[in-house]
C-alpha cells in the first residue's frame, strides 16, 4: 500500500509564508539595488559638479595668471573624468551610461581636450574667448549632469514603486498569515477546548473532528481515543453497577418467590387449593402464558390435571387425563430436571392442543419427592424462550417445594384417616359392648322359655325358641358385620382396592355374588371422604343382606364427570311409600345423613319384585380454571 504523505503544521505555515518571504526578499534586494544605483548616481552628480567648479577655478587661474595651481587643477579634472568613466571602487559612484550620457560625456572630453590644448598648454596672451569657452564647457557639464539626474529620477520612481509594493506585500502577507493561523491553529485549538469542556461537564460523547492530517489531526485522534477510553470506563462502571444491581434484584426476587411458595405450601389446607395457588404463582414468577399442574398415579401410567392457569378451557377439558406416551407432557421417562421443548418439534404428536392454542414453547418440570415422581408442571409460552441457569434453579426449587407440600397434605390426610380409623375401632368396641342389650333381650326370652317349659306348653316353647334363635343369629351377624366394616382401611390414593375388599367380605359373609365395575379416570378421593363413601356402601350392602333376599349384587362406579356409586341388587325390592326415611328404614336414614355430611346426593330406587338401587353422587370437583375456595376438612 502506497504511503500517503501528510503535511505537518510547520510545512503548511512555511508553504503559506514562503512566497511572501521570497517576494519580500526580492523586493528588498531590488530596493537595495535601486538605492545603490541612486547613491552611485548622486556621487556621479557630485563628481560632475566638482568638474564644473574645477572648470571655473581653472578659468580663474588662467585669468589671474596663477599657473602653479593650474596644473594641479588639470590633474584633478582628469582624475574626475576617469572616476566618472570607470567608477570609484571605494564608494558607489557610477554613471548609468546610455546614448545621451555617453554622447554628452564625449562632448565634455572633447571640450576638455580643446580647453586643455588652448588654455593650459598654449598659454595664450589674449583671454577674450576664455569666459565664453568656460561657460560653454560648464554648460556641457550641466547637460551631462542633467542626463545623470534623469536616470536618478527614474531610479527614485522605481524605489517608490518598490516601497509601495513591499508595503502591500507586508499587509497581504500579514492577512494571509493571520487567516492561516486561525484556520490551522486557532480553530483546532478552539474545537479541542470545547471538547475538553464537554468532557469536564460529563458528556463523554464529545469528539473532535479530524479535518487535517497535521499535528492537530494527530492531537484530535489522541483526544478522541482518550475520550472513548474514558467513556468505555464510565460505561463499564455503570454496566458493572447495573449488573450487580440486577443480580441483587434477581436474588431478591428469587427469595421473594421462594418465600411466597413456602407460605402457600404451609398455609394450604387441601390439594386443590395448593395446586391452584401454585399454578397462579408460578405463572407470575416464570412469566408464563399458561401453566398446567399434572398429577401422576403410582405406576406413572396416567396424568390428571390438578390445576391450570391461562390455558383454554377446551385444552384443559381435552387433556384432563392423558396417558404416558400420548404427548411430551407426562413422558414415560421424565427428565431429572427442567426440559425445554419447542412446540414446532412436537407437531406430529397425537395431541396438538398446545400448538392450536398458539403456544411456541413448552417447559416441563417434574415434581419429584426424592426418587418418586409425583407429577409434572408444564409451562406454556407464546414466544420462544430458554430459561437461564438461575431461572432453571429457581423453578426446580419451587417444584421441590410443591412436592413437599403435596406430600405433607397426603401425610396429614393419612394421619387424619388413621385418627378416624382409630375412632371407628373405638366405636366398634362400643357397639360390641352394646350387645349386652341384645343379650338382655335373649335373657328375657330364656326366662319365657323356662315359664313355657314349666307350663308344658309346646307351642309357646317353640315360639320362644324361634325368637331366641333369630335374636342370636341377628346379633351375631350385626356384630360380625360391624367389626369387619369398621376395620376396613382405604388405599392411600385409590378407592378401588377398598371397594374390592368390601365386596369380597360381603360375599364371604352373605354368600351373595358381588361384582365391581369401574368407569373413567378421575381425581382420587381424600382419605376421609373415602371412609364416608365406604360406610354408605357398606350400609347399602348390609340392607341387601338383611332384607333383599337377592342372589346378585352389582357395584358400579363412575369417576367422570363426578364420582357416582350405585349399589343394585336383584332382590324382592320394597315399596318406598311417601317417606322412605321413616322409623322403619333406619339404614336408609343413616346413609342419607352420611351423604348430607359430605355434600353428596343419595337416591333410592326400588320396585317390588324387581330389586333395588342405592345411588350416591358426589359433588362436581372445582374446575382447574376456577377460583379456589377453601374446603373444610370432613370429620367422620
Amino acid at each position: 500500500m502506497a504511503h500517503v504523505r501528510h503535511w505537518s503544521l510547520g510545512a503548511k505555515l512555511m508553504l503559506v509564508g514562503a512566497p511572501f518571504l521570497l517576494l519580500v526578499f526580492i523586493s528588498t534586494v531590488a530596493t537595495l539595488w535601486v538605492s545603490w544605483q541612486l547613491d552611485g548616481g548622486a556621487a556621479a552628480v557630485n563628481e560632475a559638479g566638482r568638474m564644473r567648479m574645477q572648470s571655473y577655478r581653472m578659468s580663474l587661474a588662467i585669468g589671474t595668471g596663477e599657473t602653479r595651481e593650474l596644473t594641479a587643477l588639470a590633474t584633478e579634472f582628469d582624475r574626475s573624468l576617469a572616476t566618472l568613466r570607470h567608477g570609484d571602487p571605494d564608494r558607489p559612484l557610477f554613471v548609468s551610461w546610455d546614448d545621451t550620457s555617453t554622447a554628452r560625456f564625449a562632448v565634455i572630453e572633447q571640450d576638455w581636450s580643446q580647453y586643455q590644448a588652448r588654455w593650459i598648454a598654449g598659454q595664450p596672451r589674449v583671454l577674450t574667448d576664455l569666459r565664453a569657452q568656460t561657460v560653454t564647457f560648464a554648460s556641457h557639464i550641466d547637460a551631462f549632469v542633467s542626463s545623470i539626474e534623469a536616470h536618478i529620477a527614474k531610479w527614485t520612481a522605481m524605489l517608490h514603486l518598490l516601497q509601495i509594493s513591499m508595503l502591500t506585500l507586508v499587509i497581504l502577507g500579514a492577512a494571509v498569515l493571520l487567516y492561516t493561523g486561525y484556520l490551522f491553529v486557532l480553530e483546532p485549538v478552539s474545537q479541542l477546548k470545547q471538547a475538553i469542556e464537554n468532557i469536564q461537564s460529563g458528556n463523554f460523547d464529545a469528539r473532535v473532528e479530524r479535518v487535517t492530517s497535521d499535528e492537530f489531526g494527530t492531537l484530535a485522534d489522541g483526544f478522541n481515543d482518550m475520550a472513548a477510553h474514558l467513556q468505555s470506563m464510565y460505561q463499564n462502571l455503570e454496566s458493572k453497577v447495573a449488573e450487580k444491581t440486577a443480580q441483587l434484584q434477581e436474588k431478591t426476587a428469587r427469595l421473594e418467590s421462594l418465600y411466597e411458595v413456602t407460605a402457600l405450601v404451609s398455609n394450604a389446607t387441601s390439594l386443590e387449593a395448593l395446586a391452584q395457588g401454585f399454578a397462579k404463582t408460578l405463572a407470575r414468577i416464570a412469566r408464563a402464558d399458561g401453566v398446567a399442574l399434572r398429577w401422576s398415579n403410582q405406576a406413572n401410567q396416567r396424568h390428571l390435571i390438578l390445576a391450570a392457569h391461562g390455558l383454554p378451557v377446551s385444552m384443559v377439558d381435552a387433556e384432563q387425563c392423558i396417558y404416558t406416551g400420548d404427548c411430551h407432557c407426562g413422558a414415560a421417562k421424565a427428565e431429572p430436571g427442567l426440559n425445554v421443548i419447542p412446540i414446532r418439534n412436537i407437531a406430529g404428536s397425537s395431541l396438538q392442543h398446545c400448538a392450536k392454542a398458539g403456544f411456541e414453547t413448552l417447559v416441563t418440570l417434574p415434581v419429584r419427592l426424592h426418587e418418586r415422581l409425583m407429577g409434572e408442571v408444564d409451562l406454556f409460552f407464546h414466544a420462544r424462550v430458554n430459561p437461564t441457569l438461575p431461572e432453571r434453579s429457581l423453578l426446580e426449587a419451587l417444584s421441590s417445594h410443591l412436592a413437599s407440600g403435596m406430600e405433607n397434605l397426603r401425610l396429614n390426610a393419612l394421619e387424619m384417616e388413621a385418627a378416624v380409623s382409630q375412632e371407628r375401632h373405638l366405636l366398634a368396641r362400643e357397639l360390641h359392648d352394646s350387645i349386652a342389650q341384645s343379650l338382655a333381650f335373649l335373657k328375657i326370652q330364656v326366662q319365657l322359655m323356662r315359664d313355657a317349659i314349666k307350663s308344658s306348653d309346646p307351642v309357646e316353647i317353640a315360639k320362644v325358641l324361634e325368637e331366641i334363635d333369630i335374636g342370636v343369629r341377628e346379633s351375631y351377624g350385626d356384630v360380625r358385620e360391624l367389626l369387619l366394616h369398621f376395620r376396613t382401611r382405604t388405599n392411600a390414593e385409590d378407592i378401588e382396592p377398598a371397594l374390592a375388599t368390601t365386596l369380597r367380605k360381603f360375599e364371604h359373609q352373605s354368600g351373595i355374588k358381588a361384582t365391581l365395575a369401574m368407569q373413567g379416570q378421575g381425581m382420587p378421593l381424600l382419605p376421609d371422604l373415602q371412609i364416608q363413601v365406604l360406610h354408605i356402601i357398606q350400609e347399602a350392602l348390609s340392607n341387601v343382606r338383611k332384607h333383599a333376599h337377592a342372589s346378585q349384587v352389582w357395584l358400579d362406579v363412575q369417576q367422570l364427570p363426578a364420582w357416582r356409586f350405585e349399589v343394585r341388587d336383584n332382590g324382592i325390592g320394597f315399596d318406598l311409600g311417601d317417606d322412605p326415611l321413616d322409623e322403619t328404614h333406619v339404614g336408609l336414614r343413616i346413609m342419607s345423613e352420611r351423604s348430607q355430611r359430605i355434600g353428596a346426593e343419595l337416591d333410592v330406587i326400588s320396585t317390588p319384585s324387581h330389586g333395588s338401587s342405592v345411588i350416591l353422587t358426589l359433588p362436581l370437583p372445582a374446575h382447574p380454571m376456577a377460583k379456589v375456595k377453601p374446603v373444610a376438612s370432613i370429620q367422620a
